[in-house]
């Protein structure tokens, strides 16, 4: 790429033509000076999401003018002020605009400490500014049973509206009016939950302030076990120990199991479970579909049943393929009913006593144990990543001294290399070639990785020859993705066997409950690809990776299931679908 001679206050860089200045800055992150790295303020722009940011932060001197950074481009000798006097007071006076639109409430805020907002007010100065009259406060958005939206706190950014339309093809977000005289508001009247929202919290993890946050359930779980009646367990998905470390200023991408373990031992729960084992449970169940629906020529592609945010898009926008989509529980799902049941009478559990508490990097979890197709009683609670990281610092336990080698309860405490991988885009596919291949050819593997159904590309497709009968699967993140997916199958245009689909750009790693990062630190790096990596040097570090292979199943199945796809195991283990 052509490259252009500017000037960033002291020194001179060398950039690709034809960027923005706020892109050409960015491209300065990777010096390995970090003196000479360029920071330029943004508050609305995101990359990938938001391209312009019209907040007035992110503004420079550009020879001798007030530009917006994000949408000037470059030239050759451009000499650009990024701190100058006039740069400085023009960013003040733009924050102070949407301070006077903003609730300033911040000790009260869930996102205090990890709001983009707060963070330029702290580093331009503002201190202590009135907050809105009480006359201009306007009532939440409680009518979700995941999200909570508050418009007091929403500062125009559309980040949510961009996400919700362009990368995930719902649009339950809208947009009315301009600059801060703009309205946010969901496409129904009747609120966010009758705006044909599908709950996977996008919009909050895009949120650069606390207008949008889950709803938590923190209280309820907090209570349950101080409760001495109740018998609490609680279960953590994959994607959960790629993350949460974040929260407790280590590096992304740094894999924090066995803190995790020790961590939740120290807040009282009864039994700390793994995720893992339930989607192991998936994968042998799921594979046995796909096997039977392969072999009976039943309805095929067999598209995934794990991320509910999928499936309340399914039921939304393509209700004429819910028979396309695995009859298979999700892996939390899963574990809450053989907890209710094979483990409760294992260990002499009153049902009616047992308390189950999931611990997901997804807001649509919480929507999806009050699905009316579910037992309603399997799960009991979902919290969030973000959830979890304040109950720990509520509690003051120290969760960088918790021991790395802390391990997760018996029977029901490992899992494989197969399942650590669901938290990324492609695992749970990844998993179950696994197992169905060795099923299908009856040859052990003799290599495990499955690359081309890995990474961050939103479609990915591959191949496999089975003895002289092709596999032919496909995985989709990001619900534009899936659309765009689906609307091929149906024209004619592509024809698979297996589909996974995850709601979330990169899978469950960047789940809308997952610790927020600021957008400067999003354009530096793919967090989510970061986040994965860290989930499949737990996969190779794994004694077993195969779910298939793994013994507290096994036994599982032996001991209480029987076979899968028994009549057991579908009463626990799988579920139905409804048109919305």
């Amino acid at each position: 790429m052509a490259k252009v001679n500017v000037r960033f206050d002291l020194y001179e860089y060398e950039v690709s033509k034809g960027k923005t200045i706020l892109e050409a800055s960015l491209e300065t992150h990777t010096h390995p000076q970090e003196y000479k790295r360029v920071m330029i303020p943004v508050l609305y722009y995101l990359k990938g999401i938001n391209d312009t940011d019209e907040s007035g932060v992110c503004v420079v001197e550009a020879d001798g003018k007030l530009v917006n950074a994000s949408t000037t481009r470059i030239r050759e000798g451009m000499n650009i002020q990024t701190r100058s006097e006039k740069v400085m007071a023009a960013r003040r006076e733009a924050l102070a605009k949407i301070l006077a639109k903003h609730n300033k409430s911040c000790i009260y805020c869930d996102r205090s400490s990890s709001c983009e907002l707060q963070d330029l007010l702290h580093e331009y100065g503002f201190t202590n500014e009135p907050d809105l009259p009480k006359e201009q406060i306007e009532p939440l958005d409680l009518s979700s049973k995941v999200l909570v939206r508050d418009n007091n706190k929403c500062i125009r950014c559309k980040r949510c509206i961009a996400v919700c339309g362009k990368v995930q093809a719902v649009s339950a977000i809208a947009a009315t009016g301009n600059g801060l005289d703009t309205v946010i508001a969901p496409s129904s009247l009747r609120g966010l939950a009758a705006a044909s929202c599908v709950n996977c919290g996008q919009c909050v993890a895009v949120c650069p302030v606390g207008a949008l946050t889950e709803r938590t359930q923190m209280d309820e779980v907090k209570a349950a076990i101080a409760d001495p009646e109740k018998y609490v367990v609680v279960q953590v998905a994959p994607a959960v120990r790629a993350a949460l470390g974040e929260d407790f200023e280590f590096p992304i991408g740094v894999d924090v199991e066995g803190r995790i373990a020790g961590a939740l031992k120290e807040l009282g729960f009864d039994k700390v479970f793994d995720t893992k084992v339930g989607a192991d449970l998936t994968i042998i169940e799921e594979a046995h579909e796909l096997e039977e629906r392969i072999k009976n020529e039943d309805v095929l592609p067999m598209i995934t049943s794990c991320c509910p945010g999928w499936i309340k898009y399914a039921e939304h926008f393509y209700p004429d393929m819910l028979d396309h989509i695995s009859s298979c529980k999700s892996p939390h799902m899963m574990f809450g009913a053989i907890v209710k049941s094979y483990y409760a009478e294992k260990m002499g559990l009153e049902k009616n006593k047992v308390v189950t508490v999931s611990v997901m990097p997804c807001t649509a979890k919480k929507f999806e144990i009050t699905r009316e197709q579910e037992s309603g009683t399997d799960v009991d609670y979902v919290i969030t990543t973000n959830e979890l990281s304040r109950m720990i610092k509520d509690a003051e336990i120290q969760f960088e001294s918790m021991s790395v080698n802390e391990t997760f309860d018996e029977p029901l405490g490992e899992g494989t290399g197969a399942a650590v991988i669901f938290g990324a885009s492609g695992g749970v596919m990844e998993a179950a070639l696994r197992t169905a291949v060795e099923d299908l050819t009856g040859e052990p593997l003799q290599k495990l990785e499955f690359s081309d159904v890995r990474g961050m590309n939103g479609i990915k497709e591959a191949s496999y020859e089975l003895n002289g009968q092709v596999l032919k699967v496909a995985v989709v993140s990001g619900l534009a993705n899936a659309n765009a997916l689906l609307t091929r199958i149906k024209a004619g245009e592509a024809d698979y066997q297996f589909i996974e689909v995850m709601a979330c750009p990169g899978g469950c790693v960047n789940g809308g409950g997952q610790p927020h990062q600021s957008a400067l630190l999003h354009a530096d790096m793919d967090i989510p690809a970061v986040r994965a990596a860290a989930l499949y040097r737990n996969d190779a570090a794994s004694a077993v990776r195969k779910s298939h292979e793994n013994e507290a199943v096994k036994e599982l199945y032996r001991a209480y299931l029987g076979e899968p796809g028994s009549e057991t195991a579908h009463k626990l283990l799988h579920t139905t679908y409804m048109a919305r």
